[in-house]
């Protein structure tokens, strides 16, 4: 019979490092295309980045907010 291999681990080291996620700078220009195509195909993956935060700028914003205020409801 084998014997039974039982592993211990101590509580004050963590398990694993945590990194910080290094940012990537991309431009909307070139964001925006992958992303439509991978929603009107219904890829699955864009489903896990749905609560993920993007950083815009300013005027962007401002511009979005007004076209969100305006825009006729689908």
């Amino acid at each position: 019979m084998a014997a039974q291999l039982k592993l211990y681990r101590s509580f004050e080291e963590p398990e694993f490092e945590v990194l910080p996620e290094e940012k990537i700078h991309i431009r909307l220009g070139d964001l925006l295309p992958l992303v439509a195509l991978a929603q009107r195909r219904h890829f699955t993956w864009l489903q896990d980045f749905l609560d993920d935060e993007v950083s815009i700028s300013s005027d962007l914003h401002d511009v979005l907010l007004a076209f969100r205020s305006s825009r006729p409801s689908a």
